[in-house]
């Protein structure tokens, strides 16, 4: 299966804990078909625009398992490629 790209919008809070290293997880409904392997473009995104502001994070593993996620959603634990601030 090939590697999938996904421009998502991030908010400011959720933006600044990746970018200081403290939050190493996306959670989001898997509207996408997400896999281990693909590659989010985290688009910074405040006040109705984009702030220009992106993370470019791979996808290391995802937890799907209906005891712990919300049914439709997925836990992903991501890896930071690149910070373009």
């Amino acid at each position: 299966m090939s590697r999938q790209h996904h421009s998502l919008k991030i908010d400011p809070e959720y933006y600044r804990a990746i970018e200081k290293d403290l939050k190493r997880f996306e959670v989001r409904r898997n509207d996408r078909d997400y896999h281990v392997g693909d590659i989010l473009h985290l688009l910074e995104f405040a006040g109705g625009d984009y702030t220009g502001r992106e993370i470019t994070a791979g996808v290391t593993y995802i937890l799907d398992n209906p005891a712990y996620c919300k049914a439709g959603f997925v836990i992903m634990s991501i890896k930071v490629v690149c910070i373009n601030s």
